[in-house]
């Protein structure tokens, strides 16, 4: 309960309770997650079993009873007979998924190199930051997109399908690990000249030691802001790969997956099969954008 109580009278939780665009964004994208998450148990139906589709549905408006089945369906369905509302809980999952993973590989490499190239300086550090430098120099999705098509050349067309979302979550991944590695860096070029690191030498801890029990938990507060901004740009980036046909496969479609479907029909006045995945994924990467905001602006010591 004492450590229950020093966490609510935390400035971080006493800026949270005090910023209505905080909580709006928590609910909002704690609510998205905990459907995708019980998307099984939630949704209506599985729109992916071919088994409970009825082609008679198809193209069903919003809360408007079928002409032929006489089904209404809250979001209206697609050109398959898909419960709309059930495929954006379904591809929010992977959507998700996708997100997480690419983020934490990223963080986790990104940490990996900054460290050693902020400890052992010298031609590793040189190196290293000139590979981030070129990388830096490209949009991360042209990187994510050479990097997706080079790994399915290498896969055989049987299997693509099968590794085609570890394939886009370690493309997203190595597109995104040089925010966190230039941070860690210049985080550990200053943590390692102070004078705790330097009587730890001292006395003959081991350099990995120094390094992931002292000075990895003085870089973290800033790689959890940047990996809680990079989660919203992992699942845009994910939609856009999706959207753009590289991405996950049609059996397994995500929400940028959904948009691609959809706009095929928007001009035909079907627009609820765009609209509603569109508002879904907008709805996930802005409440997760604020509260990477939030959280940026709360662990700010100058702005206390």
């Amino acid at each position: 309960m004492d450590r229950l109580a020093r966490i609510w009278d935390s400035d971080v939780a006493w800026s949270f309770r005090h910023s209505p665009i905080a909580i709006v964004a928590a609910v909002v994208a704690l609510g998205t997650i905990f459907a995708a998450v019980f998307a099984p148990w939630l949704a209506p139906y599985n729109p992916f079993d071919p088994a409970s589709l009825n082609l008679m549905n198809g193209f069903t408006p919003p809360g408007t009873p079928n002409a032929v089945t006489g089904q209404a369906f809250v979001l209206g369905t697609d050109h398959q007979g898909r419960d709309i509302l059930s495929t954006i809980l379904y591809g929010a999952r992977i959507s998700l998924f996708v997100g997480f993973a690419a983020v934490i590989f990223a963080m986790v490499l990104g940490i990996a190199l900054g460290l050693l190239a902020g400890w052992r300086g010298g031609w590793v550090d040189s190196l290293l930051m000139r590979i981030a430098d070129v990388q830096l120099s490209f949009p991360s999705i042209l990187i994510a997109l050479l990097i997706f098509g080079v790994a399915r050349g290498f896969i055989p067309a049987g299997m693509r399908e099968q590794v085609a979302i570890w394939v886009l979550i370690v493309s997203i991944g190595l597109s995104d690990w040089v925010q966190y590695a230039r941070v860690v860096r210049g985080a550990t070029m200053v943590e390692k000249g102070r004078e705790y690191v330097q009587a730890a030498r001292v006395i003959g801890v081991h350099p990995v030691r120094i390094v992931l029990r002292h000075i990895l938990p003085n870089v973290i507060g800033p790689v959890l802001v940047i990996a809680t901004i990079g989660l919203a740009l992992a699942i845009i980036a994910e939609a856009t790969l999706s959207f753009l046909g590289v991405g996950v496969p049609p059996t397994q479609p995500s929400l940028g997956t959904l948009i691609r479907i959809g706009q095929q029909f928007l001009f035909s006045g079907e627009w609820w099969i765009l609209v509603f995945p569109s508002v879904a994924l907008l709805a996930l990467a802005l409440s997760v954008n604020l509260l990477g905001d939030w959280l940026r602006d709360a662990l700010n010591p100058r702005l206390r």
